[in-house]
């Protein structure tokens, strides 16, 4: 009995085992371009959320500090700064803290926030120096403050 059609059996049921070199290019080519389109856009977003960070930290610690005003009168002086939120100053006797479930945060760069009391534009002024850490600045090396 013959086979009408399949007179190569063995072409028809043989099967591909791998890609070819060229097909592995393509896809790498493809990948490559997607990443070099893709990327910058990722890590422009990026810094964009560091700076947001910033703000929604210093906007916290806004209200932990005005909580212990109201219960303790005042604002902590630059010399007793942030670390009031969490640990009794001596000269704060109705202190009814910690204000912070955990520590004072460090600003998404790694450095501490600049507490002052009182502030050059309010009551405190809570400072983050930015990415570079230095005063002033534009974009993400600019100076965050409430």
């Amino acid at each position: 009995m013959t086979l009408p059609f399949n007179a190569s059996s063995e072409n028809t049921t043989r099967c591909r085992e791998g890609f070819t070199l060229l097909e592995l290019l393509v896809v790498i080519v493809i990948i490559g371009l997607l990443a070099a389109y893709v990327g910058p856009k990722y890590f422009a977003q990026l810094g964009k959320s560091e700076v947001t960070i910033a703000k929604a930290q210093i906007v916290a610690l806004e209200k932990a500090l005005d909580t212990l005003r109201i219960d303790v009168g005042r604002f902590p002086t630059t010399e007793e700064g942030l670390a009031a939120l969490t640990v009794t100053p001596a000269a704060m006797a109705k202190w009814n803290g910690p204000y912070l479930k955990k520590d004072v945060p460090l600003d998404p760069w790694g450095q501490a926030y600049i507490y002052r009391s009182p502030g050059s534009k309010n009551d405190i002024d809570i400072v983050s120096l930015g990415k570079d850490g230095q005063p002033g600045g534009t974009g993400e090396a600019a100076d965050i403050s409430n």
